[in-house]
């Protein structure tokens, strides 16, 4: 597949979830038919291994497909998104584990990473047990990985483990005020013994040092994992905010203001609103270009990515992510009350793109304290998330 066809399959996408966007909201999961062309397009596939039946694309190509879908629905971009981006995290694993869980091609895998289980130890494997949050698409899920700390008590060190869904117990707690699509509930797992092959380091995913980066000798595969997910993560919340600016800007050419009878678009306040909405827009793209301009160029040339250039990429992800919201928040503000009805695309996207800023990656202030610590040579955790 070219990467054109990927992009005439993601705006053949784009038309579909905004028309069922509603109903995705409602159902608070992505509805059958999302999920089935999801499957037959191909996009599954963007970052999966050429030896798994994948296009084993370069990484950045992730960016443009999740941030479009947006277009249409935030719910959907973020999940369908998340679902490409594991595939691309699952061929991080060990050779063992990749044939067993793409034995069939690429999979819908969620991928709760808080460490909030443990795994302990039991002969060629570990016995898992814990309760995750925020499991993206899991009612639709074939496995699912999930951060737990792996290891004897004297050695413990955190980790991802992978098993089938069936083996886990799904609680229906995802009743929010936005990305209520996304079916993000909680997974339960008691005692459920799991294979070691089945398991792989955060250290070495964090730095993009896993095994699976050496198996498939590409660069896409040596990506971080922070960078990769915060980058990925904030295409839905870009795509949102370049939608509202659109609508926007329709409503402009058709809103007459109550009471006044003039046509709003010839207002001076509401055309600075739309025209800083845009130079806005452009700047986040030129932050978002140099920020994975840098990492793949490091990524092409061998070189290890440090922690600095790590939480630079992160404060760079949050600042998308924050900007964005208020974006948005700018144009709702100057859009009138009648945006408010739920019939309208404009304020679906605030309520998502609000959620998306609660993602603990894009605590703003966190992130910035990180990059900005690193660079002067202030310890910080062991286990920050960069």
């Amino acid at each position: 597949m070219t990467r054109a066809a990927a992009s005439a399959l993601t705006e053949d996408f784009i038309s579909g979830l905004a028309e069922r966007a509603a109903e995705a909201e409602e159902l608070r999961r992505l509805p059958a038919a999302t999920i089935t062309d999801y499957r037959n397009s191909g996009l599954a596939g963007l970052l999966l291994p050429a030896r798994y039946g994948g296009r084993q694309a370069e990484f950045p190509e992730i960016f443009d497909p999740v941030r479009r879908m947006a277009h249409g629905c935030a719910s959907s971009s973020w999940t369908l998104g998340f679902y490409t981006l594991h595939n691309w995290m699952l061929a991080l694993f060990g050779e063992q584990a990749q044939d067993e869980v793409f034995a069939s091609g690429p999979v819908l895998c969620p991928a709760p990473l808080a460490p909030t289980g443990r795994a302990v130890p039991d002969g060629d494997g570990v016995r898992l047990s814990g309760r995750w949050s925020w499991a993206t698409g899991v009612m639709d899920a074939d496995w699912i990985m999930v951060g737990a700390i792996c290891g004897p008590d004297d050695a413990a060190y955190p980790g991802l483990v992978l098993l089938p869904a069936g083996q886990i117990s799904v609680e229906d707690v995802w009743h929010t005020a936005g990305m209520r699509a996304t079916g993000s509930n909680d997974v339960v797992i008691k005692d459920v013994w799991v294979p070691q092959h089945r398991l792989i380091s955060v250290a070495d995913i964090y730095s993009g040092t896993s095994p699976g980066a050496q198996l498939h000798d590409a660069s896409a595969y040596r990506w971080p994992m922070v960078p990769a997910l915060a980058l990925t993560a904030a295409m839905p919340a870009l795509g949102s905010a370049e939608r509202v600016a659109d609508l926007f800007a329709q409503r402009l050419t058709e809103r007459v203001l109550a009471y006044s009878g003039a046509a709003q678009k010839n207002q001076p306040a509401a055309q600075i609103r739309l025209g800083d909405a845009r130079v806005r827009l452009r700047a986040l793209h030129g932050l978002f270009g140099d920020t994975v301009g840098r990492i793949q160029d490091a990524v092409d040339a061998g070189e290890r990515i440090g922690r600095g250039a790590r939480a630079d990429a992160r404060a760079a992800a949050a600042h998308i992510v924050h900007e964005s919201r208020a974006v948005i928040a700018d144009l709702l503000e100057a859009s009138g009350a009648s945006a408010q009805f739920l019939t309208n695309p404009m304020q679906r996207a605030k309520r998502d793109v609000d959620i998306i800023s609660g993602h603990v990656v894009y605590d703003y202030d966190t992130a910035r304290e990180l990059a900005g610590a690193l660079e002067v040579g202030v310890k910080i955790s062991p286990i920050s998330m960069i």
